[in-house]
């Protein structure tokens, strides 16, 4: 299977699948999906690292690339996700050309960065050696999702080491003074990400967003080429309150129903 860096080098696009649910179940589920990447969310999810680690052998089994949304910009948590098998890591609220050098020494051997060799798991899935595969592989992915990030784009985006960022939307727009989401109408919130798609592509970095499936045309239109268009917990929602609207007009006589 080709890595995520490849797939983007050859100039193609990855749409994506983010996890909030502890469960390896719908891990693989939402892998065999066909998503070409599936992202385990343990920033904000209820996904603690003893989930993660059986989520990530789920969605490898499931055909699919697994990627870990760290909790925070710190070494030791970005390493055990990596080791664990993660093919990269979506690095939150990196907002300093500092922030971002961090997140890659926390993901790259030396001489490259300063990540500390013990794949015990993720090794075991990999053919030759476990260095040179991560060297080709492993993805490093910090946020951009404030008004500040926006400000040191530039500089940001001249890390060594940095394969693609993403775009949070919810932080994004609180940073801009509007309500959390995608804000498409405020002037603001397009200005801001024409900027990081423009620069994106001027800088040779992958654009990476948080979306939606109704979104991902206007987004690739823009230049991201990973966007994320579903969510577990979302999807499931919207589907059991669509069957139960449905139920609910197609069964007569259920309690609380009108009589005719």
């Amino acid at each position: 299977m080709q890595g995520l860096r490849q797939i983007w080098n050859g100039g193609g696009s990855t749409l994506g699948a983010w996890l909030s649910v502890p469960s390896t179940v719908t891990a693989e589920a939402t892998a065999r999906a066909g998503f070409d990447y599936v992202c385990i969310d343990t920033q904000h999810g209820a996904i603690d690292y003893s989930d993660a680690v059986p989520m990530i052998q789920a969605i490898a089994l499931g055909g699919s690339r697994p990627v870990v949304r760290v909790p925070w910009n710190e070494p030791g948590v970005i390493g055990k996700a990596l080791d664990a098998g993660a093919h990269g890591v979506i690095v939150p609220m990196v907002n300093s050309v500092a922030e971002a050098e961090a997140a890659v020494k926390a993901c790259r051997y030396a001489p490259a960065g300063a990540r500390s060799y013990g794949p015990a798991i993720a090794a075991q899935r990999v053919d030759g050696a476990y260095v040179e595969w991560a060297h080709d592989n492993v993805t490093v992915i910090p946020m951009i999702e404030t008004a500040q990030a926006v400000e040191q784009l530039d500089a940001i985006l001249a890390v060594a080491g940095i394969d693609a960022i993403y775009v949070g939307p919810a932080d994004l727009s609180l940073t801009l003074g509007l309500p959390p989401g995608n804000n498409d109408d405020a002037p603001s919130f397009a200005e801001a990400l024409t900027t990081i798609a423009n620069g994106c592509q001027r800088a040779g970095v992958v654009a990476g967003i948080h979306a939606s499936a109704a979104l991902a045309g206007r987004r690739a239109e823009m230049g991201f080429r990973m966007i994320t268009v579903s969510t577990d917990l979302i999807a499931l929602t919207a589907a059991l309150r669509s069957d139960v609207a449905s139920a609910r007009e197609a069964v007569p006589g259920r309690p609380g129903a009108p009589r005719s």
